[in-house]
């Protein structure tokens, strides 16, 4: 299943963008991840049948292991797309956040744009370790 991460503005040379690119080495999935300008932009349609999940303050605060059930139940139904959209600074519509499959947030702190889009790749990278068996996940 392709985990797509599409993200709107530009995340160009930072410490944050370092992160990003860390955890893109590391997700043995295949990934892409799509930048999009504050408002417009297109991005390409999906592969069918996927799932789109929305990085919302009105999200669910999900653990790692919840976010790597939804990964392998969604990749077990023959899911050959799952996208991860962040919004611009005003978040998502009410429309978008009805049509997305899942609403995630990140606690109930608010995140710069920028680190969340970090923090949404250690998880994906973390929540495929997990189905992985792999050790780098050490649950408490």
């Amino acid at each position: 299943m392709l985990l797509h991460v599409i993200a709107r503005g530009k995340i160009a040379r930072s410490p944050e963008a370092e992160l990003v690119e860390r955890y893109e080495k590391r997700i043995a999935w295949p990934l892409r991840l799509t930048e999009l300008p504050e408002t417009g932009g297109r991005v390409a349609d999906p592969l069918t049948p996927y799932r789109t999940v929305l990085l919302d303050e009105k999200g669910r605060d999900l653990s790692s292991e919840q976010l790597a059930r939804h990964l392998e139940r969604w990749r077990d139904d023959g899911m050959r797309e799952c996208r991860f959209v962040l919004g611009a600074a005003d978040g998502h519509s009410d429309a978008e956040r009805a049509e997305a499959d899942l609403l995630v947030a990140f606690g109930r702190a608010t995140w710069p744009h920028l680190l969340a889009r970090a923090m949404l790749m250690e998880q994906l990278f973390r929540a495929t370790a997990i189905l992985a068996g792999h050790p780098y996940h050490r649950a408490g």
